[in-house]
């Protein structure tokens, strides 16, 4: 006879917050978000910490170095995705790690062959009007010109004019030497009345550009999550299969901490893993593991070393592994009862494991709600897929700015070692995930910053200051359907479509 779990499987949207009391104390800047994001004993700091409590997702179409960099920039942690070859990612790793604070490697570059039509379809790609122009139309490239918005008239300009034409040439520029300070790069942009400083080495090649707006935005980085030595911190995904030439590389990267990327972590495959790491690195190697949905599974996972457990299985939106499979469980309940083991297994051993809420984030509010049911920090996909500074396209689709987005489970990430699960066969037989747009949403900056002023909003309705504050303090009911219905809009004619003020995550 199968086990049945008592009661429904439940989602966040079926979940609201009870106010509790507020002191004159209880305002968003008094507001921490800091939470562990590796496990520690009790009465010790955790070795890692995250100044916000938000990670991107191990995905292809999500965390990249850019995003790294944006995100840390913030106080959180992206995942560099790990289904690609090992050096391709030990290399994402090393750019983050090697990322001067203000020097942009440009991602919108031309040769003077290209044309205005590749011009426009570049700033529909990328959205940078700023477009350095080399000779092999690489990022580090001989440095010939620099595009702007103020270099063409597309009301006039044929677009098969050649970039030579109207580009502002080199000799032309100001430009900074290799080994520029910040400082001095940005005394120089204020002295000339610049917006960007094109900075290159002795034999003249394209190395970083610094703009204006990047000095203002560095000076306003108070979260930002830097390591010991003053770099972004990032981390890495790996899998259950060449774990023994992954790790080792991604270490020596710099890599800060990892993270078992699998479908469901239950199993022999990542306590191999975990032991391999164990063995060879001791604790000087932060590893998480997952994917868990109850206590039974976190506990297998803590014991086998797990610095961090990731909670959820089918739970996220381009995730199709519940219809495929009929495995899973509701994000909510899983959350609950694996914090619940958490905490038993923190009064037991004195050894207290973050855990990770992945996927089933749809709104804003669902993240307090994650917060508040015990969570750690959240792992977030379509959210931060999103943005600038994921690695996908921004198309037009029907009018409407999109990014692309897929599954790792998707015919298209093909990546058959999340959801491995022995043997010796090296494809998936059928997806459990799906290719797919989302919204474009502009900046992480603005978005992460709004959506934390909800979190922190809630928690101070709440009573709470603090992540452990609100765990404590939180009186959290179910809602019928009917009280979904009344909690938005209703029974009234809206003036505008804007619903901006209860825009999902």
């Amino acid at each position: 006879m199968a086990t049945f779990f008592a009661g429904e499987s439940h989602t966040f949207s079926e979940y609201l917050l009870v106010p509790g009391y507020s002191s004159t104390d209880n305002i968003p800047a008094n507001v921490s978000l800091k939470t562990p994001l590796v496990k520690f004993k009790r009465g010790a700091e955790p070795p890692l910490s995250l100044n916000i409590p938000m990670v991107s997702a191990i995905m292809q179409s999500v965390s990249g170095p850019r995003m790294a960099v944006a995100l840390a920039q913030e106080g959180g942690v992206s995942f560099i995705y790990g289904s690609q070859p090992v050096e391709d990612e030990a290399a994402m790793v090393a750019e983050v790690k090697s990322y001067k604070a203000g020097f942009v490697v440009s991602d919108s570059t031309l040769t003077p062959e290209n044309t205005l039509q590749d011009v426009i379809e570049l700033l529909e790609r990328t959205g940078h009007s700023t477009m350095p122009v080399t000779e092999d139309g690489g990022a580090h490239g001989k440095l010939c010109g620099i595009v702007t918005s103020r270099d063409y008239r597309l009301s006039r300009d044929d677009r098969a004019t050649r970039v030579a034409e109207f580009m502002t040439p080199l000799e032309k520029l100001i430009v900074g030497e290799e080994g520029t300070t910040l400082k001095e790069a940005n005394d120089i942009i204020w002295e000339h009345k610049l917006n960007t400083l094109p900075i290159v080495d002795r034999m003249g090649n394209l190395m970083h550009l610094v703009f204006r707006k990047d000095y203002d935005s560095h000076k306003s980085n108070p979260d930002e999550l830097l390591d010991t030595h003053k770099r972004y911190v990032v981390g890495a995904g790996i899998n259950t299969r060449d774990f023994a030439a992954r790790v080792p590389a991604l270490v020596e990267a710099g890599a800060d901490v990892l993270c078992i990327d699998s479908s469901e972590g239950f199993t022999e495959w990542q306590k191999i893993t975990l032991a391999w790491i164990r063995e060879r690195y001791g604790d000087t190697v932060k590893v998480g593991a997952g994917n868990v949905v109850d206590a039974e599974g976190f506990r297998f996972l803590a014991d086998a070393g797990a610095d961090f457990i990731k909670v959820g299985i089918g739970g996220g939106s381009i995730c199709i592994t519940r219809e495929q499979k009929g495995i899973g469980r509701g994000q909510a309940s899983a959350l609950i009862d694996v914090c619940d083991a958490r905490d038993a297994y923190f009064e037991e051993t004195g050894v207290y494991v973050p855990v990770c809420s992945d996927g089933g984030i749809v709104y804003d509010y669902h993240m307090t709600l994650a917060l508040a049911m015990g969570a750690d920090f959240m792992m977030l996909g379509r959210y931060f897929a999103r943005f600038d500074e994921s690695p996908t396209r921004r198309v037009n689709v029907n009018g409407s700015y999109m990014k692309e987005y897929w599954g790792e489970g998707s015919a298209r990430a093909r990546n058959w070692q999340r959801y491995d699960l022995g043997g010796s066969k090296k494809g998936l037989s059928f997806v459990e995930g799906v290719d797919s747009y989302v919204p474009y949403a502009g900046p992480l900056k603005e978005n992460v910053q709004g959506s934390l002023l909800k979190v922190r909003s809630t928690m101070c309705n709440c009573g709470a200051r603090t992540l452990c504050e609100l765990r404590d303090k939180a009186k959290i009911t179910l809602v019928s359907a009917t009280s979904l219905v009344e909690g938005g809009a209703h029974d009234v004619v809206l003036k505008d479509t804007d619903q901006s003020i209860n825009f999902r995550s």
